[in-house]
């Protein structure tokens, strides 16, 4: 008799705890087949001579798909680990486990949708139906006061609405079981060298600041609720947000739950703000596209900047502008792939408006070095700071020195002279 199975592969959602692709798959199927793809694609070079995954956040991806595959264990289950192109490498998955449907969240940048199409073409072929689920955002867009072709730019505005007419779904629950085939071959998880990193940039690895894992980051998500003096930031949560090892609805739900008795109001609309903005950027890029990575952005008139900004760039990326409070800034970022929100302004601002450089390769060098790196909160921001971004308002110069005096009493002084 044959046994109904269905394929989940997993991308940016690295976990068990609300997760609908998994525990939907769980309930309709007798078995599911569980796969994390290494595609080469992530790890090459971009037309700025930056990476699209830098090293650190290369280590970071790999602690959280050994700790989902541990978790997965856990539960009776495991977890394929390939290194390929998903669009080769799932069909050949599909067909040996006689799959009869694969499961994924959408993606909304236009690299990661043409990997979905192309999985999806390939599957088409074989009769076996890729389906796409919404699982990233805070709202779900079925739930959203108006469809994505008229969602309001104004981020003002899509907030009002969308608090105003909306809800947010209560968490899922996660699978108290998992049943996979028999004989299920996890393959191995590719090493640093075998992602195309160099021996010297591996050793940098060792200094990943961040440990991997939904467990690791949940703990840090009750630690920061909760009063950890040493986790007083959200985004100390952003890299499990972004990776998908800790949901942005999970986070919500206990950030209203700790309102009422460990956090005041004013920090918790701080964090659910912060919940909208990536939201906001998300459906930004659904509408939008491909606009976000051209110069112009959304109004089509770039900011000034000068013809050869080479030299200017790389002493941006590496720290030694001369300015103090920049290159402190970009040591840290290239040290631990994270610098809090505030000091990411500042050293985009500098590099935008002060050095004139082309916003493209500051958003570039940010792919590469953050942990906590996402297509559309990247970029998006990166257009709002340069004046290009979707929400006009958020368009506005950043006063650098006004901000720096508030970080940085001391070093602030180096924008004044």
């Amino acid at each position: 008799m044959h046994k109904r199975t269905i394929l989940v592969w997993f991308r940016n959602d690295l976990r068990i705890h609300d997760n609908e692709i998994l525990l939907r798959a769980v309930e309709r199927s007798h078995q599911i087949v569980p796969v994390f793809c290494f595609d080469p694609r992530y790890f090459a070079d971009t037309e700025y001579g930056t990476k699209k995954t830098g090293v650190l956040r290369a280590a970071f991806i790999r602690e959280n798909v050994s700790a989902l595959q541990h978790m997965l264990r856990q539960l009776g289950g495991e977890l394929i680990i390939a290194h390929g192109y998903p669009e080769i490498l799932i069909p050949q998955i599909a067909e040996k486990h006689q799959v009869d449907e694969v499961y994924h969240h959408r993606e909304v940048a236009h690299e990661e949708t043409a990997i979905s199409a192309l999985v999806e073409e390939a599957l088409w072929k074989m009769q076996i139906n890729l389906r796409h689920f919404i699982g990233h955002t805070l709202y779900h867009k079925e739930d959203l006061p108006f469809p994505i072709k008229d969602i309001p730019d104004a981020f003002t505005i899509f907030k009002k609405k969308t608090e105003r007419e909306s809800t947010i779904r209560p968490e899922l629950g996660r699978p108290d079981t998992i049943r996979v085939p028999e004989g299920l071959d996890a393959g191995c998880l590719p090493d640093l060298s075998a992602l195309g990193f160099s021996s010297t940039a591996i050793q940098h690895a060792r200094k990943l600041r961040f440990p991997g894992g939904e467990s690791v980051a949940l703990q840090q998500m009750n630690a920061f609720l909760y009063g950890d003096p040493d986790v007083t930031d959200y985004s100390c949560l952003s890299p499990y947000i972004a990776i998908g090892a800790l949901s942005p609805n999970t986070l919500y739900h206990a950030a209203k739950d700790a309102e009422n008795t460990a956090l005041d109001k004013k920090r918790v609309e701080q964090i659910i703000l912060k919940l909208l903005w990536r939201d906001y950027y998300r459906f930004m890029f659904k509408k939008h596209g491909n606009r976000f990575f051209q110069v112009g952005g959304l109004t089509g008139t770039p900011p000034d900047s000068v013809d050869d900004d080479e030299q200017h760039f790389g002493r941006w990326k590496t720290g030694n502008t001369g300015n103090a409070i920049i290159d402190k800034t970009m040591y840290q970022l290239n040290e631990t792939g994270y610098i809090p929100h505030d000091q990411r302004v500042i050293v985009a601002a500098y590099l935008v408006h002060e050095l004139k450089v082309n916003w493209l390769k500051g958003a570039a060098w940010f792919e590469e070095r953050l942990l906590d790196y996402g297509p559309a909160s990247n970029y998006g921001s990166w257009a709002h700071l340069a004046g290009v971004g979707s929400s006009i308002k958020d368009n506005k110069p950043v006063d650098i020195k006004k901000l720096s005096t508030r970080l940085y009493p001391k070093e602030a002084l180096a924008f004044g002279e």
